[in-house]
């Protein structure tokens, strides 16, 4: 997150609209440039296309008897009519035919616009797939590195079985290796720990059961997250970032 101090006053109206010459010091913009100019597009990726299917739609009436529809909320990137496509984990390819948004067609959608889009072909496609342009596929593996946060009053150890679910992908998961904690008073690795609790920062190596399709969190903070499941009470214990 970037953070940008700009001194104003409000009474004298300094560096509001225009920048004040009563602040010779300070070499920056004034508040209503900064708001017109600031850019905002840093925190979603329109460079890698991303679409993890949430749901297929198939209404079976007679109005759209021959509709088949994947519905999610684009991770990144940007998805258009004639776009050549691969299905991840089948690795099928197909083209996009439409994208609709609020039930009109639109030209084009990125990220986090959700919409649902139709292909020229007919692939079986189901909830967890991911959508992805050939040219710039994310990685995939059963071995992750991540920095997590634990949420859990009951410790994390390692060897602990989990679920993990990731963009709409969900499938089993073991702590294989607990690498370290983070004081997050000095900021100082403690390489030594063998278990997280309640509140503890730190970086763990998990082994899934199924290949997840992923980036880091610094490209994409969508499909660089995850969350981490009690599979006996339901619980959320914890939250990750792909490193």
């Amino acid at each position: 997150m970037d953070i940008t101090p700009i001194p104003i006053s409000a009474l004298n109206g300094d560096n509001v609209v225009e920048k004040s010459e009563n602040m010779s010091w300070f070499e920056g913009s004034s508040l209503l440039y900064h708001l017109e100019n600031v850019y905002v597009g840093g925190d979603e990726n329109h460079v890698q296309a991303r679409f993890p299917v949430q749901w297929v739609i198939r209404p079976q009436s007679d109005k759209f008897h021959d509709f088949r529809g994947f519905a999610g909320r684009v991770a990144g990137g940007v998805f258009r009519p004639g776009d050549d496509i691969t299905v991840l984990p089948s690795g099928f390819s197909s083209r996009v035919k439409e994208v609709f948004k609020d039930g009109e067609e639109i030209e084009e959608a990125f990220a986090p616009q959700s919409i649902t889009i139709t292909l020229e072909d007919e692939i079986d496609i189901s909830r967890g797939d991911m959508l992805v342009k050939a040219n710039n596929p994310p990685k995939q593996s059963q071995n992750l590195e991540a920095m997590i946060c634990w949420f859990s009053n009951q410790s994390l150890n390692q060897r602990a079985k989990l679920i993990i679910r990731h963009t709409t992908r969900e499938t089993k998961a073991i702590v294989q290796k607990i690498s370290y904690k983070v004081d997050i008073n000095t900021l100082r690795k403690e390489e030594d720990s063998s278990s997280f609790s309640l509140n503890e920062i730190g970086r763990i190596s998990l082994r899934t059961a199924a290949p997840l399709f992923y980036d880091s969190y610094n490209n994409n903070r969508q499909t660089g997250s995850f969350i981490l499941i009690d599979p006996g009470t339901n619980e959320t214990v914890a939250a990750g970032m792909i490193v």
